[in-house]
C-alpha cells in the first residue's frame, strides 16, 4: 500500500488508470462474493484518495463513486455500511476546484432508502439506518457549500432527505414512549449510535446551511410528513420539530417559517378541530420563539389569519349546535363543540402570548388591529360579521377577541395615556361596555385595568373592601404628566359617563363591582390631580343620589352595591389625597353603617345570603355622604371645592343609546320619545321677562358654544351612525317638508275645474262647478 501511494504520488497521471483497475477488481470481488477482497480494494481505494490532492485526482473520483454506488446497491448490509462509510471520508474532503459534472441524485435516494430500512434484525436495521443518516449529512456537507450543486435544494431532493431524518426522529419519539425513556441521546440500548439524535444533527445541520431562497422547499416536506403521519393530533413531535427548525435557521428567515406555517393553517381550514388546533399550537411554538427577535412584516398577518380562523371556528361551532335536532347524535354534536372550543383556546392563547412579546410600538398597532375585528352595534364591522352568525356568535366572537386583548395589553406600559387609548381604539371599547352582558363589560374593565395601572397596584386593590390603612399596600405612584392632565380634560368625561352608566346595570354580579372599584382607584393613583380628585367625588355623589332616588327601580342588590362601591371607593380616596378631615367624615358614616345598616358596605353585601332591606331611608342622612361636609373638608388650597355643588349628570350621546339597541325600531321609538319630551310645554312659553332673560339674550358667548357643539354633534351623527338610521332620519324630514308643501297649495291654488259637471263637496271644501275641457283654458306652459 505504501509502494502504491507513493507511486501514486509521484505519478498523478496515473490515478485515472489505477483507480480504473481498482473498480474492475472490486466489481468482479462483489459479483462473486469474495467480501475480503472487496474491503481490501476499497482501503486502497480510501487511502488513495485521502493521499492525493493533486488536479488529475478528478477521474479517480469517478472510479471511486462509482464503486460506493455498487456497494450500496448490494443487498448485504455490511457492504453498504462500508461503502456509506468511505462516501462520508470523502465528503469530508474539502476540494479545491468545483465538480462540474457530478451529481448525487443516486445517493440521495440509495441514503434515504437506507434510512427507511425494515430489516428483521433490529441491531442490523439501526446499523442501516445509522448509515443512510450518515450518507445523507455527507451528501449534504460535499453539497451545501458548492454552489454549482445548489440543485440539492430543489424539492426532488429535499422530499427524500427531510422525510427520511424527521422518519427516524419520530421512530425514537414512539420508542421512548413504548419505555425506554431512560436512553441517552446519542447511544442505543447496545452502545451503538442512536438515529434519532444523528437524524436530529442531521437536520439541523441542513437547516442551519438553509439560504433564504431555499426556505419554503425545506419547510414543506416536514409540513406534508406531519400530515401523512397524522401527528397534529397529538402534536408533541409536530412542536418539537418546529422548536428545532425554529433554533436552527438564521434569525432572519424565521417569518418564512411562521408564514409556511399560516398557509398550512388555511389548507387545512376544513380539517378535523383537533388537526387546526394542533397547527395553532405549533404556531405558537413558533412565534413564541421568533417574537423574541423580529418577526418581519408578518405581524399584521399572523393576527389576521388567526382571527379570521377564529370566525371560522365559530361558525362551525354554531352550525353543529343548529343541526342539533335529533336526540341521538345530540352528544357527538357536543364532542365537536368542545374540540372547537379547543381551537378557539388555541388560537387566543397564540394570539395574546404573540402580542405580549412585541415590542411596545407594535403592540399598539395589534391592540388597535385586534379592536377593529371586535363586532361593535352600529359599525360596519358588525353589520358585515354578525348577520349570518346571529346575537350568540357575536357574543363569543367579541368574548373571544376581548379575551386576547387582555393578554395582548397584559404588560403594556405608555408613557403617555394618549398614546394608549386613542380615540379609534377607546370609542369602540367603551361602546362594549355598554352593553347588556355583564361578563363582557367584565372584560372591557379588565383591558382597562392593564392600559391604566403602568406601576402594577392592580394586585394590591383586588376585591372590594373598606381598607383599613391604604399607606399600608404601599402603592406606587409617580406625579401626573401634562399630557396626562390633557388628556384627562379632554377624555376624563368619557370615563365617568361610562363607569357611571356601567354602576346601574341591572345583571351586575359582585365581580363588576370589584373591577368598578379597582378602575376608580387606579384612575386615583394614576391620572388624578386636584381637577380629577373632585371630579371623582362629583361622580360618587352621583351615583349615591341615583341609588337614593331610585328613577329607574333598580333591584335592591344593585342600590346597596353601588352604595358599597361608593363607601369603598371614597375610603380610598380620603387616604390618599391624606386629608384627616375628610377621612374622618368618610369613617364616621362607614362606622354607623356598621351598626345600623350593615347591607350598604361591601363586606356584607357581597357575602353569600346577605338579607336585603325592604327600602333604603333616604331622611337617615349620617348614613350617606354628605356634599355640604366634604366641601368643608376640601375648603382649604389646592382644591376646587365650590365644584361639589355642581351635581354630576352624565352626557348620553346617540351613540351610547345605538350600542345598547336591540333592534332598529327600538332606536326610531327612543328617538320619537326624546323628541316628543324635548317639546316645551304649552304653559312655559309664556316666559316671564325679567332683567335675568334680557342679559342672557344680550350675551352671545354661550349660544356659539352651544351652536358649534351642534354641529359638531351632527357631523359626528352623519359620520358615525349607521346608514339605515341616517336614511330614515332623512326620510321623516322629507315626508314632514312634502306635508307641509301639501297644506300650502291646499291653501292659495284652487282645485282645478272637473269636466264632470257635478258640484261636491269633499273634506270640507266646496267644489267649484265644472266646465267641459274642450271649454277649459290652460296657461301656455303646460300645453305641448
Amino acid at each position: 500500500m505504501e509502494k502504491l501511494t507513493f507511486y501514486a504520488v509521484s505519478a498523478p497521471e496515473k490515478l485515472d488508470r489505477i483507480g480504473a483497475y481498482l473498480a474492475e477488481r472490486l466489481s468482479r470481488d462483489v459479483v462473486r462474493h469474495r467480501y475480503g477482497y472487496v474491503v481490501i480494494a476499497m482501503e486502497a481505494l480510501d487511502q488513495l484518495l485521502m493521499a492525493c490532492h493533486s488536479q488529475s485526482i478528478k477521474p479517480f473520483v469517478e472510479s471511486f463513486l462509482h464503486m460506493v454506488a455498487k456497494l450500496l446497491e448490494s443487498r448485504e448490509p455490511d457492504l453498504q455500511v462500508l461503502g456509506t462509510n468511505s462516501f462520508v471520508k470523502f465528503a469530508n474532503i474539502e476540494e479545491d476546484t468545483p465538480s462540474y459534472h457530478r451529481r448525487y441524485d443516486f445517493f440521495v435516494s440509495q441514503f434515504s432508502a437506507m434510512c427507511h430500512s425494515t430489516h428483521d434484525e433490529p441491531d442490523t436495521r439501526t446499523r442501516i439506518r445509522v448509515a443512510g443518516i450518515k450518507g445523507l449529512q455527507g451528501v449534504v456537507r460535499k453539497t451545501v457549500n458548492d454552489e454549482l450543486q445548489a440543485i440539492i435544494w430543489e424539492p426532488q431532493h429535499m422530499d427524500k432527505l427531510i422525510p427520511s431524518m424527521l422518519f427516524n426522529m419520530q421512530d425514537a419519539d414512539d420508542l421512548d414512549r413504548a419505555g425506554h425513556p431512560g436512553t441517552p441521546s446519542g447511544v442505543g440500548q447496545d452502545g451503538e449510535e442512536n438515529p434519532s439524535a444523528l437524524a436530529e444533527s442531521c437536520f439541523r445541520e441542513l437547516l442551519g446551511r438553509a439560504a433564504y431562497g431555499n426556505m419554503n422547499n425545506a419547510v414543506r416536506p416536514v409540513l406534508v410528513h406531519l400530515d401523512n403521519h397524522h401527528l397534529w393530533d397529538p402534536n408533541d413531535f409536530a412542536v418539537s420539530c418546529f422548536r428545532i427548525i425554529m433554533y436552527s435557521i438564521q434569525a432572519q428567515h424565521s417569518h418564512h417559517v411562521i408564514q409556511q406555517v399560516l398557509n398550512h393553517l388555511d389548507t387545512n381550514n376544513k380539517n378535523t378541530p383537533r388537526v387546526r388546533a394542533g397547527i395553532v399550537q405549533v404556531l405558537l411554538e413558533t412565534v413564541a420563539i421568533a417574537a423574541k427577535g423580529s418577526v418581519g412584516p408578518t405581524v399584521l398577518e399572523v393576527f389576521n389569519t388567526l382571527l379570521k380562523h377564529l370566525r371560522m371556528s365559530v361558525d362551525f361551532e354554531l352550525g353543529e349546535s343548529s343541526r342539533r335536532n335529533s336526540s341521538s347524535s345530540a352528544s357527538s354534536v357536543r364532542g365537536k363543540e368542545s374540540e372547537e372550543r379547543i381551537v378557539q383556546n388555541a388560537i387566543i392563547q397564540t394570539i395574546g402570548f404573540f402580542g405580549g412579546n412585541l415590542p411596545d410600538y407594535q403592540r399598539a398597532e395589534v391592540m388597535m388591529f385586534v379592536m377593529g375585528k371586535v363586532p361593535v352595534y352600529g359599525t360596519p364591522c358588525h353589520t358585515l360579521d354578525t348577520v349570518k352568525i346571529g346575537h350568540q356568535g357575536t357574543k363569543r366572537i367579541q368574548t373571544m377577541l376581548l379575551s386576547s386583548l387582555i393578554m395582548v395589553t397584559s404588560g403594556f406600559k405608555s408613557k403617555s395615556m394618549a398614546a394608549a387609548l386613542p380615540p379609534s381604539f377607546m370609542d369602540p371599547l367603551f361602546s362594549i361596555s355598554l352593553m347588556e352582558d355583564s361578563e363582557l363589560r367584565q372584560l372591557v374593565l379588565e383591558i382597562l385595568h392593564n392600559i391604566l395601572d403602568r406601576h402594577d397596584n392592580r394586585a394590591k386593590l383586588r376585591g372590594i373592601r373598606i381598607i383599613p390603612n391604604v399607606a399600608a399596600l404601599k402603592i406606587k405612584r409617580e406625579k401626573i404628566s401634562k399630557q396626562d392632565v390633557a388628556f384627562m380634560k379632554k377624555h376624563g368625561q368619557q370615563l365617568y359617563r361610562h363607569i357611571y352608566l356601567g354602576c346601574k346595570e341591572e345583571d351586575n354580579i359582585h365581580k363588576n363591582f370589584e373591577l368598578l372599584f379597582t378602575t376608580l382607584a387606579i384612575l386615583t393613583i394614576e391620572l388624578a390631580n386636584e381637577e380629577v380628585v373632585i371630579d371623582l367625588i362629583r361622580l360618587a355623589i352621583a351615583l349615591q343620589d341615583m341609588t337614593l332616588n331610585n328613577e329607574e327601580n333598580m333591584p335592591m342588590f344593585i342600590r346597596c352595591g353601588i352604595m358599597a362601591l361608593v363607601a369603598a371607593y371614597l375610603n380610598f380616596l380620603s387616604q390618599m389625597i391624606a386629608n384627616p378631615p375628610f377621612c374622618l367624615h368618610v369613617s364616621k358614616v362607614i362606622e354607623l353603617r356598621n351598626m345600623d345598616a350593615p347591607y350598604l358596605l361591601p363586606e356584607h353585601i357581597f357575602r353569600d345570603r346577605c338579607p336585603l332591606p325592604e327600602s333604603l331611608d333616604k331622611d337617615d342622612r349620617q348614613l350617606y355622604f354628605q356634599t355640604v361636609d366634604m366641601a368643608e373638608c376640601l375648603a382649604g388650597p389646592g382644591y376646587n371645592a365650590e365644584r361639589l355643588s355642581i351635581p354630576y349628570i352624565p352626557q348620553v350621546t346617540d351613540k351610547d343609546r345605538l350600542t345598547r339597541r336591540k333592534s332598529f325600531v327600538d332606536t326610531i321609538s327612543l328617538q320619537v320619545d326624546i323628541m316628543s319630551n324635548s317639546l316645551p310645554d304649552k304653559s312655559q312659553l309664556a316666559e316671564e321677562i325679567t332683567f335675568e332673560t334680557l342679559k342672557k339674550a344680550i350675551d352671545t358667548t354661550g349660544l356659539e358654544e352651544q351652536e358649534r357643539e351642534k354641529r359638531r354633534q351632527v357631523m359626528e351623527k352623519f359620520q358615525k351612525a349607521p346608514f339605515e338610521e341616517i336614511a330614515a332620519h332623512c326620510e321623516s324630514k322629507a315626508n314632514m317638508l312634502h306635508d307641509r308643501l301639501a297644506q300650502i297649495f291646499e291653501l292659495t291654488i284652487r282645485p282645478p275645474p272637473s269636466p264632470s259637471g257635478v258640484v261636491s263637496i269633499s273634506a270640507g271644501h266646496t267644489q267649484h262647478p265644472s266646465v267641459p275641457v274642450y271649454e277649459m283654458k290652460f296657461p301656455d306652459l303646460c300645453v305641448y
